[in-house]
């Protein structure tokens, strides 16, 4: 493990600010994950010195900006943490601009606020602008893949700066080229915004019945932000220190989706177990989504799962969120994560998939 010290000698002309045994978990909304030495880069220039630094000393390296879709292991990180604190956003005509360490929701709000639309169903998620590509993140119907209009990124390997195209970044369901390579880090996002005011159409069930509306239809942004963030609250997944059932990392398993051959299998499976029943499934392009949530509570694991003791819980408002009641661990939150994943592989065949990136923990 590198010290300290040597990190700040190696980064003395880099521009950020090197700070040793930190703890992690201060960064992370799940609030664990043990120490490490971080690397705090304020802007684009720092950050783009400090990433070449490290990587030149061949000194492993965790980029971190929000943490919200994060799960370090209790003994911390061995290498330097970079964080992204770079947070400039810029509104155009009919984009916006945000640097990458800049917090996602602001940006959603500074776009509403002006008047725009586009961004509105992405509102009150935790995080930064700069994850939000990595993790094609989505919400009430709407992808970033949809306004996303281009992508900064650092080259690792050349330290090469350029504009990448949505069409590069091998965009799917809450996933990317990105999130599975350390080749490049985000720099920058840019958006493009409806002029008028317009929403995104309203495609998610839950939301366009808020309106009265029908599946389609748009209202204006700010009444649609408004909206998504009374839903989102009253499901825990708006940010609250005093509330433990936001002190996760949203949705922790991705809604699976189970190739066409195998769905009669596992309608079969469900019908075993809770009857004839209706299963919320949508279509996919390799088969047929299933909802991790619904499968999660009919497996037997329900709000608050496993009970008021326990460090770790469900969430008492949402199953698919795992959360912190204010002293779990690492190991206690991936033990929950096991529990689940391993009931409800046995009682319907189906094996769910964590969304939330790993640091020396296996899930």
């Amino acid at each position: 493990m590198v010290s300290s010290d040597e990190v700040r000698e190696l980064l003395a002309d880099s521009g950020a600010e090197v700070r040793p045994d930190v703890p992690l978990a201060g960064l992370t909304t799940l609030r664990v994950g043990g120490p490490a030495t971080v690397a705090e880069c304020a802007d684009e220039a720092a950050l783009v010195r400090t990433v070449g630094a490290l990587d030149a000393a061949e000194i492993p390296v965790l980029l971190l900006a929000g943490g919200s879709n994060l799960l370090i292991a209790d003994e911390g990180f061995p290498g330097v943490v970079v964080r992204i604190a770079n947070a400039g956003v810029e509104l155009t005509a009919d984009s916006v601009l945000a640097e990458a360490g800049a917090v996602w929701d602001e940006v959603v709000a500074r776009t509403v606020a002006a008047g725009f639309g586009g961004l509105e169903c992405l509102s009150g998620i935790p995080g930064s602008a700069g994850a939000t590509p990595v993790q094609n993140v989505g919400a009430y119907g709407v992808e970033v893949a949809g306004p996303l209009r281009r992508v900064r990124l650092l080259d690792r390997a050349s330290g090469e700066v350029r504009w990448a195209e949505p069409s590069e970044l091998g965009l799917g369901y809450r996933t990317s080229l990105l999130k599975h390579s350390d080749a490049a880090v985000v720099l920058a996002v840019e958006f493009a915004l409806d002029p008028t005011g317009a929403s995104a159409p309203l495609r998610f069930g839950e939301l366009a019945a808020a309106f009265g509306a029908q599946e389609g239809e748009t209202r204006p942004a700010a009444e649609v932000r408004d909206a998504v963030l009374r839903l989102r609250a009253s499901k825990g997944m708006v940010l609250n220190p005093d509330d433990h059932d936001t002190w996760s990392a949203g949705s922790f398993f991705t809604n699976p989706v189970v190739p066409e051959p195998e769905v009669e299998r596992v309608r079969a499976a469900i019908a075993a177990r809770v009857g004839d029943v209706r299963v919320p499934v949508y279509p996919a392009p390799d088969g047929v989504k299933f909802s991790a949530g619904w499968l999660i509570e009919r497996a037997g694991f329900g709000r608050g799962f496993p009970g008021a003791d326990a460090p770790a819980r469900l969430s008492t408002k949402h199953t698919l969120a795992l959360t912190n009641r204010g002293a779990a661990t690492a190991a206690d939150l991936v033990a929950l994560a096991h529990t689940v994943r391993d009931g409800v592989a046995e009682r319907f065949g189906v094996r769910l998939h964590p969304e939330p990136v790993t640091v020396g923990v296996t899930v």
